[in-house]
């Protein structure tokens, strides 16, 4: 994210939410029941702009929810005649003190047959110490200390939900801009896929990227830098996509991985997993994973996923 722009605004204590009668349980069609997106992630990675994005493209969105209080926003969207059909919540540090309770919400939401997804904005320590700086502000979770301590008591704390959100996006070297271009390709469509699928190359020598779900290492391959006619072009050239391709175990190995990938996105759609990372690395980011990553998302693509392929590291050599 941009560092100006990144940063989240502050809020006051919790939204206000009148329930109406709260122990009124009258059960509704499941056809009334509103889609529900859960926003959270780190202090500064974008929340608010993500929530921003759902909001332009017509979605109810409430800022900092008590989580005890998403299945009672639920129910009174399922009684709103259809006047509020998709549901943003947005939940963050600021609620912590209702944050115990969100697990149990969850639980009550996939009781009532809910569809409920959770994206979870993720961003590197650097990035986000850089946020915080810029607009001169403390982060929620630092008390007395330094930010970076807030940074890592706020790691620790959204742990285990970000192993359970369905997208997590990293906005490190994003600003608001492609954030939004990236909620935009998630959301926008009047009818949600089966499942999306990112593939993503990148350089080893930059780091994993933060948001992959499944990583694979193509530095197996022999390397095309070292062909010297070779070095100066990119995995998109045919030339060096040939020259990867050529290689013994090459074809092999991407026919193999795209008969693990339809098993595992067999599973995905039966546990409701709409969203899927691919991380496809080399040493630079430059030849065999751009390659590699072109060659596996035709083959997602041709396999009815919808697919968007992401060069990270592609131009930084």
């Amino acid at each position: 994210m941009n560092e100006h722009d990144g940063q989240e605004e502050q809020a006051g204590d919790g939204a206000q939410v009148s329930t109406g009668t709260p122990n009124d349980k009258a059960a509704v069609p499941d056809a009334a029941i509103p889609e529900l997106v859960i926003i959270s992630g780190m202090s500064g990675a974008g929340r608010s702009t993500a929530a921003k994005c759902l909001e332009d493209l017509g979605w109810f969105v409430v800022d900092n929810l008590p989580p005890a209080l998403i299945p009672t926003m639920v129910e009174l969207g399922a009684r709103s005649q259809g006047n509020v059909a998709r549901i943003a919540v947005v939940v963050d540090v600021r609620g912590r003190r209702f944050f115990d309770n969100l697990r149990e919400s969850l639980a009550d939401l996939e009781a009532k047959n809910v569809t409920r997804r959770i994206v979870f904005l993720e961003s590197s320590d650097d990035a986000l110490v850089r946020r915080f700086e810029s607009v001169r502000r403390p982060h929620p979770l630092q008390g007395d200390g330094r930010i970076v301590d807030g940074i890592a008591a706020e790691r620790e704390l959204l742990r285990e939900l970000r192993g359970d959100a369905d997208l997590v996006i990293d906005t490190s070297s994003l600003n608001v801009h492609e954030l939004r271009a990236k909620m935009d390709a998630q959301f926008a469509g009047e009818e949600e896929p089966e499942l999306r699928a990112t593939v993503m190359s990148f350089g080893y020598k930059y780091g994993l990227p933060v948001d992959a779900d499944l990583v694979v290492d193509c530095r197996f391959l022999p390397n095309p830098h070292w062909v010297p006619e070779l070095r100066p072009y990119t995995g998109l050239n045919e030339e060096v996509s040939g020259y990867v391709f050529n290689q013994p175990g090459a074809k092999e190995f991407l026919d193999r991985y795209t008969e693990l990938l339809q098993l595992v996105a067999t599973g995905y759609r039966r546990e409701g997993k709409r969203y899927v990372t691919i991380a496809v690395g080399c040493t630079g980011g430059k030849h065999r994973s751009v390659a590699m990553s072109e060659k596996l998302a035709a083959r997602l693509a041709a396999e009815g996923v919808e697919t968007v392929v992401v060069h990270r590291d592609m131009g930084r050599e």
